[in-house]
């Protein structure tokens, strides 16, 4: 029975594949002919039944170019091309819409009927899908455009040169001292470290600042739990009053950091990830809960002021990360070989004192050859509480001493609990 069913496909595959073209046109069509549904038939230039044809002439073009010349496909295209043409211009002077987007949906589905019958049945699905759905999504892109600024327009952009311009043209190989400056893999990490800070941007950006400090803090850690740190210490002494709010805003921020750090692990160093998670997850514990608690001892109805600066990406600020990340990288080599794990220490410690990014991206790096998991964990983990505890000098200086008092306990407990697991592991 299985061999008559695989015989009967191979004999039909033809066939069935030029149902798929037909078919793929008739889901555009159906889009097509909904959006247009308010129009009498014959006033639209192409609904449901003529998407549908122009799928199948694809594929039947498809497979005169294989049976007949090469030359079938771009005549045919040309022809139902100048064909539409005229018509949508026809439809324009009548109706003063000057829009292509139906002339481009038409001889797409003319192209994924013949990918459909010469290339692939699945990615001519694929393509077809999404046509459709961007078709469908008319009004909610333009919202969309409405809604995005200048500065995030820019930063999108600037994101899109840093990983798909940039990173493909760097070499993949191993440079510099010990081998440990790989411009591939330190500019890979640039893009992760961008993209990151990206999505946390716009994770706070539409979950918008009417949820409070609880919301803010949480997602605002995705991005910089420094500046948001900085930024609640001016408003603490501003107003006082909400000191343990913003406190319990700036303790989820540095919780939120770690499950950051386990995903620099898996992706750059998976092999030390299970000796990370246990010291990461104790800090994690002595940060969440104290901000639980001063959360429901101390509820207002106050809305914190959005934590980010006003682009969410800049070009400058990636290309210092990617020198920071050199230097470390470079340093620690040298210090791993003069002091041995000790140096280690001493540079993560120094360097989580600026920003946590580099130092784990790097040891993570290192971890997979030249020092051991367990020396990156102790790295990575100094780094963070030395980051963590220098935030309660930051809330002394730019806050007041009601915050002060507030931070120094958890964040105290926090770097003692992971550097005592990550010990002991």
């Amino acid at each position: 029975m299985d061999g008559i069913a695989r015989d009967f496909f191979a004999d039909n595959l033809i066939l069935m594949e030029l149902a798929v073209a037909l078919l793929l046109g008739a889901l555009i069509g159906i889009e097509r002919g909904w959006s247009a549904r308010e129009r009498e038939p014959g006033e639209r230039v192409a609904g449901v039944r003529t998407h549908a044809l122009i799928g199948l002439f694809g594929g039947v073009a498809a497979l005169l170019s294989e049976v007949l010349t090469y030359w079938a496909f771009p005549l045919i295209f040309l022809a139902i091309a100048g064909i539409a043409l005229a018509g949508y211009r026809a439809s324009m002077e009548k109706s003063g819409d000057y829009s292509i987007t139906g002339l481009i949906g038409l001889l797409l589905t003319f192209c994924f009927g013949a990918l459909a019958v010469a290339v692939d049945v699945a990615l001519a699905t694929a393509c077809a899908v999404v046509t459709a759905l961007i078709l469908d999504n008319k009004r909610e892109i333009h919202e969309l455009l409405h809604k995005l600024h200048a500065n995030e327009l820019d930063a999108a952009l600037k994101l899109l040169l840093i990983s798909v311009v940039v990173l493909p043209l760097l070499p993949n190989e191993d440079m510099g001292p010990g081998g440990v400056l790989n411009p591939y893999e330190i500019w890979w990490l640039v893009v992760l470290v961008a993209s990151i800070s990206f999505i946390g941007y716009f994770a706070v950006r539409l979950g918008g600042t009417a949820k409070g400090i609880l919301f803010t803090g949480l997602f605002a850690g995705l991005s910089s739990s420094t500046a948001l740190t900085l930024q609640y210490a001016r408003q603490a002494r501003r107003e006082p009053q909400f000191a343990p709010m913003l406190a319990a805003g700036i303790l989820l921020a540095c919780g939120t950091m770690l499950p950051r750090l386990l995903l620099y692990a898996a992706l750059v160093g998976p092999a030390m990830l299970p000796q990370l998670l246990a010291p990461l997850a104790a800090m994690g514990l002595a940060l969440f809960l104290p901000a639980l608690w001063l959360w429901r001892r101390h509820r207002h109805d106050l809305k914190a002021e959005r934590p980010m600066s006003q682009n969410p990406l800049e070009l400058r600020v990636a290309l210092l990360i990617g020198a920071l990340l050199a230097t470390v990288m470079v340093l620690g080599e040298w210090l791993r070989a003069w002091l041995g794990d000790a140096g280690i220490y001493l540079l993560a410690a120094t360097a989580g004192i600026a920003d946590v990014h580099a130092i784990a991206l790097s040891l993570g790096r290192m971890a997979t050859n030249t020092i051991t998991p367990a020396t990156a964990v102790m790295g990575i983990v100094l780094a963070a509480a030395v980051n963590n505890l220098f935030k309660v000098v930051l809330t002394f200086s730019a806050g007041n001493a009601r915050l002060t008092r507030c931070l120094v306990g958890p964040l105290l407990a926090s770097a003692t609990a992971g550097l005592a697991v990550a010990w002991l592991v």
